[in-house]
């Protein structure tokens, strides 16, 4: 069980969440002296409003919380980020379903403890008779760990490290992982993943895990692993470096991915790809101006530095479109400009198949994972050429989530494919810590169950 819900409680405190026009048209109190409380306090359940009852013993005997509008299917992380510890029960959904509910209240409680002398005390919500807990813990666990990643400094995330997070997972679950390190990746032709590696104290890597019955249908997917990112030669400037260490969040959340088809146990064939480099300064660091090789054959004039994950994603998506995969997904810190079109909480997804593109869309929709489908638009390629290359790996400032896929798109040969560009990072709000965080995971992974787990 995740270490936020429990199955049974002897004395949960209730929880009454209520939209603001939910709370407008409430007629009875939900608890004695209810409306007289809220009243004094100024609850109208608005979001991440917070009244708290206590009992004659001190502790806390009901909870109103507040959803604003109910358009935020995370919005019970702002009730599990400021209660105290203590159980918890479901009283008043507020017009969420409990999987909802369940993940935003795993959301909330979360925090990251591991340099932290005092460990995290979470508050525990009872997960009632008929929910399916198993599976509410697989996917509050699976978000956790991807934080956990997110949040870990490069420091004691390096390449190496993430090598041997897949080396657990591959353990856990009796798959197999193949590493390709150092040199040999010029020798097994990873040119890129190379190049922009080489210049770094651990040796860069491709890592592939591979699980299930080969008999099923093939989905591959493939995640930026950059463990921390200076911006190479083209050095970024200190605000933009600070939280690099989050340039490896694609990897965070294909891992989280796989977690969940193989604990799940999908009806797949599982091939997970990760390159893993750290993007850093020495003499051998790659150029602004070199022209490099990749494993396609297409060589690359390199505009910028910074512009080093699409590299290292062609390499990766050429490998994993040589298998012909049924479905290839891949997930990438890739661009600040799909932050600037679209926020931190909205994932970009670029796909030119509509079936998919559809399923994904209600994967969102039924999870309550906002997900955006943005276009590949053609002819901005003319943005990608080079006099002297087939491809420049910097389109420039404008339509940068664009024109980055669209240089993905040169390296795929799937039959269907997508791709997320996700800031696998938070600002604090609501009593949230900021830090790592799912991005359009939860939409995918309803996506697939949707098709694999029959």
């Amino acid at each position: 069980m995740h270490k936020s819900f429990i199955a049974k409680a002897a004395k949960p405190a209730a929880i009454h969440l209520f939209t603001v026009s939910g709370f407008d048209a409430l007629g009875d109190d939900p608890f004695p002296g209810a409306k007289a409380l809220a009243g004094g306090q100024g609850f109208s359940g608005a979001a991440g409003q917070l009244v708290i009852q206590a009992g004659k013993d001190g502790q806390v005997s009901h909870v109103l919380a507040g959803l604003g509008n109910g358009h935020d299917a995370l919005g019970v992380a702002a009730v599990s980020a400021k209660l105290p510890e203590g159980d918890y029960t479901i009283a008043a959904d507020g017009g969420l379903g409990f999987a909802q509910i369940a993940s935003g209240w795993a959301d909330g409680a979360y925090r990251f403890d591991r340099y932290l002398g005092e460990k995290a005390k979470p508050p525990r919500l009872v997960i009632p008779a008929g929910e399916d807990a198993e599976a509410l813990s697989r996917e509050a666990d699976a978000a956790a760990h991807l934080r956990d990643l997110v949040n870990t400094p490069a420091s004691d995330l390096g390449p190496e490290a993430l090598q041997a997070e897949l080396a657990a997972l591959a353990k856990q679950f009796g798959a197999s992982l193949k590493v390709i390190a150092g040199d040999d990746l010029l020798r097994e032709n990873y040119p890129l993943v190379h190049a922009v590696g080489r210049a770094a104290t651990f040796a860069p890597r491709f890592l592939e895990l591979e699980w299930g019955d080969p008999g099923h249908p093939k989905l591959a997917l493939v995640g930026k692993g950059v463990t921390f990112d200076s911006g190479g030669l083209n050095i970024k400037g200190g605000d933009g470096m600070r939280i690099m260490k989050k340039d490896m969040g694609g990897s965070a959340h294909v891992i989280a991915l796989s977690e969940l088809v193989m604990g799940s146990r999908l009806k797949v064939h599982l091939k997970l790809y990760v390159p893993a480099v750290e993007n850093a300064i020495a003499g051998n660091a790659f150029r602004p101006g070199d022209i490099l090789m990749s494993r396609k054959g297409l060589t690359v004039e390199i505009d910028n530095t910074d512009a080093e994950g699409r590299l290292i994603l062609a390499d990766a998506l050429a490998r994993a479109s040589e298998d012909d995969p049924d479905l290839l997904i891949d997930f990438a810190t890739l661009t600040g400009a799909a932050r600037v079109a679209l926020g931190q909480d909205l994932a970009p997804l670029y796909t030119d198949d509509e079936t998919l593109a559809a399923d994904v869309l209600a994967g969102s929709k039924a999870s309550g994972d906002p997900v955006w489908r943005m276009p590949l638009w053609d002819p901005y390629m003319s943005d990608l050429k080079s006099p002297i290359a087939d491809l420049v790996n910097s389109g420039g400032r404008q339509a940068g989530s664009i024109t980055a896929a669209l240089f993905l798109k040169q390296f795929v040969s799937a039959r269907s494919w997508a791709h997320l560009d996700v800031w696998a990072w938070r600002k604090g709000k609501y009593g949230r810590p900021e830090g790592g965080a799912p991005t359009g995971l939860r939409a995918v992974w309803t996506m697939l169950k949707a098709r694999y787990s029959a």
